[in-house]
């Protein structure tokens, strides 16, 4: 099985926004075609926010990430925050979550990122072994949202 890990572009919306509906779905997140479809466009037409991939096996996409940049004080710089990482389900459990993870450090660390971050459902206990694995700690402290809406 060959993995690659291919640049999102705005031609690949389409799959994107399908990959992440299933991701939703699974994870019980309310999903919105529309909104999803927007902040794509919006993250793909600006580096700045940082970048995304398509996770390819034998040239198939089976999954995305994202990777998206900001700053934090307490690791002293540039942070990145592992926003979205799916695979499909028949990709799971065959080692391409732990490819995409080094995959994604070693992106963060051209950028100059100093933490690499990421959100995790509490009931999803296979990505937390995954995460743990791949050496992120849990800093014991609620990450919290108020959305703008």
């Amino acid at each position: 099985m060959s993995i690659a890990f291919t640049p999102a572009v705005p031609a690949d919306i389409d799959v994107l926004v399908a990959f992440m509906g299933e991701y939703y779905l699974f994870d019980h997140i309310p999903f919105d075609e529309q909104v999803a479809r927007d902040a794509i466009r919006e993250f793909l037409n600006d580096p700045q926010m940082g970048r995304a991939w398509l996770i390819r096996s034998g040239g198939r996409p089976v999954g995305y990430v994202f990777l998206t940049l900001g700053f934090i004080l307490e690791f002293g710089g540039r942070d990145a925050f592992i926003d979205e990482l799916y695979l499909v389900p028949d990709h799971r459990g065959k080692g391409i979550g732990t490819l995409t993870l080094a995959f994604i450090e070693e992106q963060a660390r051209m950028l100059s990122v100093r933490a690499l971050r990421l959100e995790v459902s509490k009931s999803n206990l296979r990505a937390h072994k995954l995460y743990q694995k791949a050496g992120f700690e849990d800093h014991d402290r609620h990450l919290m949202t108020k959305p703008f809406r």
